[in-house]
């Protein structure tokens, strides 16, 4: 490990992520200018494409952070059978799942498995496809769906708050399994899928339409659900940035486009691939 993971592996990293979230809450005059108007000083971030268009419009830096997009800013895409970046950011990696591992990096792999927090479910999914996509702290920061489906189970699983930056994908092993995460399982056209959102660093936490705010415990949570999304619907928000994961069954025959790879640059909506119906 480089200096930088060796550093992250000695902060406390929950208590540091909870000191973090409660002044990112913070509704004070003065603490919200100071964050709002630094991290945008830092990163750059310009509210052009923005409903509200003034730093002062946010209650909070969380309210700032997970700020909405203006209606029609995103274009999805209608390909028939198209899968859609499910957020604004830079693809991690994207590709087949073989003998049960995803790419996390370059010469790293981690267990399917181990990422969805089930052995059957990763069985399932052997085989099949994912794409992942990191989400730059300059980023819009919402969760859209990647394909139409109907949410059937979310599962909570604590863990580690690694940075999830390449330079850590590099450097730790099984970053995206060990870190904090919230797995969604659909039922689709291609038959079962999911989107997996991973916590980071500094995030304050993760956030579905389904579920609201997930509380942090230390064991793992579960919850049945039956709530319906079309592709491109807004499915959950980070508070602070991070990673999120498609993954596609075998049976989805994914198709990834040949200017989709590790570094491009992509905006949510945008298609990065296609899939197959089971009828066809």
């Amino acid at each position: 490990m480089n200096v930088f993971t060796t550093l992250q592996q000695l902060v406390p990293q929950q208590q540091l992520s909870k000191v973090a979230g409660r002044l990112a809450a913070s509704r004070h005059p003065y603490v919200k200018r100071a964050f709002i108007r630094g991290f945008a000083k830092a990163y750059g971030v310009s509210l052009g494409e923005y409903e509200r268009q003034s730093f002062n419009a946010y209650e909070s830096f969380n309210d700032f952070f997970t700020r909405e997009l203006k209606e029609n800013a995103r274009t999805i895409d209608s390909s028939a059978n198209g899968i859609v970046s499910p957020a604004d950011g830079i693809i991690s990696q994207l590709g087949q799942i073989e003998d049960h591992k995803l790419l996390q990096a370059k010469g790293r792999h981690y267990d399917v498995g181990q990422l969805l927090a089930d052995s059957e479910d990763g069985s399932y999914f052997a085989d099949g496809s994912f794409a992942t996509v990191y989400l730059a702290p300059s980023n819009y920061h919402r969760v859209h769906m990647p394909f139409a489906g109907t949410l059937t189970k979310t599962r909570y699983v604590p863990g580690t708050l690694f940075s999830v930056n390449n330079t850590t994908a590099e450097n730790v092993p099984d970053l995206f399994a060990r870190n904090e995460r919230l797995v969604c399982l659909f039922d689709t056209e291609y038959g079962k899928a999911a989107v997996v959102m991973v916590g980071a660093m500094i995030v304050a936490g993760i956030e579905t339409v389904a579920t609201g705010k997930i509380s942090r415990t230390e064991d793992i949570q579960e919850s049945e659900h039956d709530m319906s999304f079309e592709k491109g619907a807004e499915l959950g928000r980070f508070y602070l940035g991070s990673t999120a994961i498609v993954v596609l069954p075998k049976a989805a025959k994914a198709d990834w486009q040949d200017s989709m790879k590790a570094n491009s640059v992509v905006k949510m909506g945008q298609l990065l691939g296609q899939a197959k119906t089971q009828q066809a």
